[in-house]
């Protein structure tokens, strides 16, 4: 079967956000402007300001100045808004004020909706109270809420206030709940008192109540009634989300790079980091991400199937509203009752982008008889994907046989400290099967040698070399850290962690962080390209591959998959074999076994570093973001009979 690939149509390309920007300043192609946004940085985003209208209540004097250095880059200098005018104010009156803004819909199948005047109402209400309890600017007020109307409320009434969001996974154990808000100094946490997840009850302020056990600059706790009617309690402080009220105010002047946010990442080992993003910052980009790449604008309708835990929450958030769309949250696990209800909540809400993990894909594909049972919503006009590498076999069903090859999907590979994306097609170009199209716009990445030379046709490091926007303003409370996880490598360079590779015809793919990366022999190996293989037997839902000592080679491979529905046959002998004839025989796994799962993020991302330490009998490290960790003990069965 030959390689799919997506074709935009006339039609598509001359009704596209970025051909808008692109013939505004006098560019014939995507090319043109990708080439001029890397040649002049500040050029470029000065002009994603202009043509989405983002609001600045005081121009600024400058785009950027990197006097003290591109570690340390100062955005929009002398300029003034607040990330609420651009996503909230500007829609919340006039001709926009009905449409809708937000709608919720959970996995027992209710739904509420907020139009933007509603959303505004209830951000002034939210706002006022909290600044009654005394939240002001530059105070840190977590977030610990599933995917609910709520959480959206409160990221713009804290942020209106000029405080500082720490959105947390809300599947998170005490201890990570408690790590966060000691590291952030935290003075005020919104909780939900629970959520529901495939049919069960998860209380969530229990959890929030041990992690304050060592959390003293935690004030005042505000409890949402998710899961029951809220509870009038006589906790010194706790306040109930419906009571809270008082003057509101406008929304704080502040500068661009005030914090808005601290979006926190999960380590093996050590506490976690803090990626500092600012309201100019992580605005435009945001805005410009769903903008340009998605390809979304006033009316449309978005929805990324994740958690406020993750980047692609607040950017979900901020950068929907920023170009006036409906947001939609679904609250629950995508795959109950089925694996259908993943395409009913898109048609349900006449969805446009639709976002999308691998893994949730190969879910979802796992319990469908056929593509043509499937059969994509005739709203979706572009699908999202992010968090790990696509397997072939999969990216092919979704895109060629259940949306027909009328669906770009826009496989945007970036990162919490990102804060967007480093690389990204857009839909008015070919889009390869698995490809990430190309760099994104404004970013000026590169693929390089360990001499830091531009490498083409093999594998290498992805690096940045030019700031944006976005880009983490620190680690927080550790610039050396900050300094020492990004910059060390390539000096003047931004390195990512992770490994590229751009082919012959110019495409881009990324292969895994490049710690996963294996070194089989002397030849490196990403844990993607052997999953891949795995995958296309027809009788594997899924896959994961890691490294393990090899006195021979080095380092050897080990592979668990688990089976599809109905699959009795353990076929892991002809897995081996399939390995070897596709990618060499010294690639060839020294290990396959049969798992009924594999350990994942609540977002469907697989833990590839705990199948590791699980099958090593080592110390998984920090688990606080697995929605599974029991599928631990399957993998130490799997391996307990080795010698």
């Amino acid at each position: 079967m030959s390689d799919y690939v997506w074709t935009p149509t006339p039609e598509r390309i001359e009704q596209a956000n970025v051909m808008r920007l692109a013939q505004a300043h006098g560019l014939a192609s995507l090319a043109e402007l990708r080439a001029r946004s890397v040649a002049d940085v500040a050029w470029y985003w000065d002009a994603v300001v202009a043509d989405l209208g983002l609001p600045f209540r005081k121009r600024y004097d400058r785009v950027l100045d990197l006097s003290a250095g591109i570690e340390h880059p100062d955005w929009f200098v002398g300029g003034e808004l607040n990330i609420v005018d651009a996503c909230l104010g500007r829609w919340s009156a006039g001709s926009s004020a009905d449409r809708t803004a937000v709608v919720h819909e959970a996995e027992d199948g209710r739904i509420r909706s907020l139009s933007f005047s509603d959303l505004s109402a209830e951000v002034n209400r939210v706002r006022g109270g909290l600044r009654r309890l005394g939240i002001s600017k530059g105070d840190a007020v977590a977030l610990f809420m599933p995917m609910i109307p709520e959480v959206v409320v409160a990221c713009y009434a804290v942020a209106g206030l000029g405080a500082v969001l720490v959105p947390l996974f809300s599947g998170f154990a005490p201890h990570a709940v408690a790590a966060r808000l000691q590291d952030a100094d935290v003075k005020a946490v919104v909780v939900a008192d629970g959520t529901v997840r495939r049919g069960r009850e998860v209380a969530m302020k229990p959890v929030l109540e041990e992690a304050l056990e060592s959390c003293p600059t935690v004030e005042h706790v505000i409890v949402v009634g998710n899961l029951d009617q809220e509870r009038k309690t006589n906790a010194p402080r706790e306040a109930l989300w419906s009571d809270l009220s008082g003057d509101a105010g406008q929304a704080a002047p502040l500068a661009a790079d005030d914090t808005l946010l601290l979006a926190y990442t999960s380590g093996t080992s050590g506490r976690p980091k803090g990626a500092v993003h600012t309201h100019a910052g992580f605005l435009v980009k945001t805005a410009s991400e769903v903008a340009y790449s998605f390809d979304v604008g006033p009316g449309d309708v978005f929805c990324w199937i994740t958690d406020m835990g993750w980047i692609m929450g607040p950017l979900s958030v901020f950068g929907a509203h920023a170009n006036g769309a409906t947001l939609v949250l679904y609250e629950g696990s995508p795959d109950v009752p089925d694996t259908n209800r993943l395409w009913a909540l898109a048609e349900r809400h006449a969805v446009t982008m639709l976002g999308v993990s691998p893994t949730l894909v190969r879910t979802v594909r796992a319990g469908a008889p056929s593509a043509a049972s499937v059969g994509g919503p005739a709203s979706v006009r572009a699908l999202g994907s992010s968090g790990e590498p696509w397997d072939r076999e999969t990216y092919d069903w979704l895109a060629r046989d259940v949306f027909g090859g009328r669906v770009p999907v826009i496989n945007f590979s970036g990162g919490t400290e990102v804060g967007g994306s480093f690389l990204a097609p857009y839909p008015v170009e070919p889009i390869r099967s698995c490809s990430l199209g190309g760099p994104s716009l404004g970013m000026d990445v590169d693929v390089v040698d360990d001499q830091a030379r531009p490498v083409r046709g093999k594998v290498g490091e992805l690096v940045c070399r030019q700031p944006w926007p976005s880009m983490t303003r620190g680690v927080w409370k550790d610039d050396q850290r900050y300094l020492e996880s990004y910059w060390s490598v390539f000096p003047g360079m931004w390195r990512h962690g992770d490994f590229a590779l751009v082919d012959d015809d110019g495409q881009w793919f990324v292969l895994g962080r490049s710690d996963d990366v294996m070194n089989v022999a002397g030849k490196r190996l990403a844990p993607a390209e052997v999953e891949a293989v795995l995958i296309g037997h027809p009788a594997v839902a899924e896959a994961a591959v890691v490294g393990v000592p090899d006195a021979r080679k080095g380092e050897g491979i080990w592979a668990f998959w688990v089976p599809r529905e109905g699959v009795a046959e353990d076929v892991s002998d002809q897995l081996r074999e399939m390995v070897a004839t596709e990618l060499g025989k010294p690639f060839t796994p020294g290990l396959v076994r049969q798992v009924a799962a594999l350990p994942k993020t609540r977002s469907a991302k697989i833990l590839r570093r705990a199948v590791r330490a699980a099958a090593m009998g080592t110390d998984p490290g920090d688990l606080s973001s697995a929605e599974n960790p029991e599928a631990l003990e399957g993998i130490r069965a799997a391996v307990a009979h080795i010698p």
